[in-house]
């Protein structure tokens, strides 16, 4: 979460967003957030490894960015890298940097992340979806405190603070063969658990309050009220996408009242239940698996076509799509008789008889 300039600069009192808020940019009171807020001043005062985890839309990242602002080193570079968005075959360059001619694209020598965050720190945010080749390269990384840039001749010193981040259990992708266990273990030097927002009931409040008042002023209006039913009807929803959630509805609910006071049937929540379960074909688990992955690869390569595009939507590699078309040799096929007839199709249209 990202917290506005012009709302901090009003320096809202604790009593609107709670005493954590000008140290650390977190909103609310409640004992859960207490607990985070005295491991985040501890770990600070170090240079320990942390790794944060909670589910999608705790605020991990603000943790991490409140270790860093709270540390010796606040002026220096805080990076943020999300392992789960750049594609496998660029992310070794993305961490380590290259030099010239590298690689085939590589016209010019690049610095990487953990360069650019010398001396401060570095967020691996969804470290839980990184291949292992790369886990054992970071684990050396965190070993030996140096990077070896693609394509170089010798390593590189780097003093850099790691703090990762996931929604995964390591532990479990540990024993599944999925994460190696030792970096796990250099990972969890110092754990800070982010609790969902339903164990923080106590601070719902204060951050519908706190959102109501940052998309108001986004707008321009005034900081509506909020009618106390309307209170009463976020204390008592689940949170499934936890304070993203929250916030969205917020907004949603600002921009639909015109800055007006927002009533209870301004505040749009989906009920419990309303997500459908996704149909499986038997009670076997190992047939619902394979359905679940020829599904997955059969929608990206729809929407893509291009099997590079189609591997990057899924978040594997190239490789492991081939793997996997080997593995169902039907959705080749499919693939290929689609792309077949869409080049039939152009060149019809081109050349009409």
């Amino acid at each position: 979460m990202q917290f506005p300039m012009s709302i901090r600069d009003r320096l809202l009192p604790s009593a609107a967003v709670g005493p954590h808020f000008v140290r650390y940019c977190m909103v609310g009171h409640s004992r859960a957030l207490d607990e985070v807020v005295q491991r985040v001043e501890l770990v600070a005062a170090t240079r320990s490894t942390v790794l944060i985890t909670g589910e999608t839309g705790t605020g991990k990242e603000l943790v991490a960015r409140a270790v860093h602002t709270r540390s010796a080193e606040a002026a220096k570079p805080f990076v943020k890298v999300n392992c789960a968005a750049i594609p496998d075959a660029l992310i070794e360059s993305e961490l380590f940097g290259h030099v010239r001619g590298a690689f085939t694209d590589a016209v010019t020598s690049r610095r990487g992340k953990f360069s650019q965050a010398h001396g401060g720190t570095i967020l691996l945010d969804e470290i839980g979806t990184m291949g292992l080749g790369l886990q054992a390269k970071l684990l050396r990384v965190l070993q030996e405190r140096e990077v070896e840039p693609l394509g170089a001749e010798r390593a590189e010193r780097v003093d850099v603070r790691v703090v990762a981040a996931t929604n995964r259990d390591l532990r479990q992708l540990a024993a599944a063969g999925r994460f190696l266990e030792d970096l796990y273990y250099r990972l969890q030097v110092v754990p800070i658990a982010v609790p969902p927002l339903r164990r923080r009931t106590d601070d719902v409040p204060m951050l519908a309050g706190y959102f109501v008042e940052k998309h108001a002023s986004r707008n321009g209006w005034p900081t509506p009220a909020i009618e106390p039913e309307a209170i009463a009807a976020l204390r008592d929803h689940d949170w499934p996408g936890n304070v993203r959630e929250l916030e969205n509805v917020m907004e949603r609910a600002v921009v639909l009242t015109g800055g007006r006071r927002i009533m209870r049937q301004a505040v749009t929540l989906d009920p419990p239940g309303t997500v459908p379960e996704m149909p499986m074909p038997s009670m076997r688990i190992r047939e619902n698996v394979q359905w679940v992955e020829r599904e997955t690869i059969r929608r990206a390569l729809r929407s893509c076509r291009e099997k590079r595009k189609a591997a990057t939507l899924m978040g594997i590699s190239p490789r492991a799509l081939s793997y996997y078309l080997a593995k169902y040799p039907s959705l080749d096929m499919d693939h290929r008789a689609a792309s077949s007839g869409e080049v039939n199709s152009i060149l019809s249209r081109s050349n009409p008889s």
